[in-house]
């Protein structure tokens, strides 16, 4: 099992209902393929440094998750397929990543 955060952009048109569905299925998505979830983050709603399909801002969102190496090729799979997805990046994280994660992880806990 390897260590990886995604990010992604949802269209800013969808509602706060419809988001929430897609980041539902998405987590779903990946348990199914045998990852387990560390951490979920909701960063809202941010303007964009340039527009994507002529859009200015867009949700984001972002999983760090331990998943096997052969659940991410069908998740950007269906990344690509869904119309309310904009943008998306998955990295395989390094033990230093890993801490930097857990670094941030737990200096959000305080400051909320």
């Amino acid at each position: 099992m390897n260590n990886y955060e995604t990010v992604f952009i949802l269209n800013p048109v969808l509602s706060d209902e419809q988001i929430k569905e897609t980041v539902k299925k998405y987590e779903d998505f990946l348990v199914s393929k045998g990852a387990e979830m560390v951490a979920k983050e909701d960063w809202g709603l941010r303007k964009l440094a340039y527009a994507i399909q002529h859009k200015k801002s867009g949700f984001y969102h972002l999983f760090e998750f331990k998943a096997p190496g052969e659940a991410i090729e069908p998740l950007e799979l269906e990344f690509r397929r869904d119309e309310r997805m904009m943008r998306y990046l998955t990295v395989k994280l390094d033990k230093h990543a890993i801490a930097w994660a857990e670094k941030r992880r737990k200096r959000n806990k305080e400051k909320a």
